[in-house]
């Protein structure tokens, strides 16, 4: 029997919003990370990649909390939240994509209802809740990457934020 349908499809769409994401940095022209939009308060175009970053790195402090033997833990020094170019972003994104699958290859469904200690809640979160949390946030900062491109002139459209299913 699989103990793990739920994870693996939850394992599968994370891993689908990174494809979408890393495939939009590679869309980012290296030149313009210094580039904001004309919106008060607005991030440069190199911080949200950095910050881009800080959304994979809360998968992992979810993820070794509940697998601990996946060894994330390490991952806790890379800096993030912090203006980079995007080969920069481009090869982390890589590394969290193989700390993931190793984490969610020890997740079965039983452990998504896991109440983890987070810094926000002692008493804690169930892993399913940390992990859709962590995906709203990478998808709302993949949409403003996305917006940011198209703002500059990059030619990017629906195909480019979403993948779609057919037969």
């Amino acid at each position: 029997m699989n103990r793990r349908p739920l994870t693996a499809a939850l394992h599968a769409k994370i891993s689908e919003q990174i494809e979408r994401t890393q495939h939009l940095i590679n869309l980012v022209p290296d030149n313009s990370v210094a580039w904001t939009p004309a919106i008060p308060g607005a991030w440069p175009l190199g911080a949200l990649l950095g910050h881009l970053l800080d959304c994979l790195a809360g998968f992992c402090a979810a993820l070794n909390a509940a697998a601990p033997a996946s060894n994330l833990a390490a991952l806790r020094d890379l800096p993030v939240n912090h203006a980079c170019r995007p080969a920069e972003a481009a090869a982390r994104i890589a590394i969290y994509q193989d700390a993931l699958d190793r984490a969610f290859a020890q997740v079965t469904d039983e452990h998504l209802g896991m109440q983890i200690p987070t810094v926000f809640t002692k008493n804690g979160e169930l892993l399913l809740t940390l992990l859709l949390g962590n995906l709203e946030h990478l998808i709302n900062h993949k949409h403003q990457l996305f917006t940011y491109l198209k703002m500059m002139g990059v030619s990017v459209g629906s195909a480019d934020l979403y993948r779609f299913r057919a037969d």
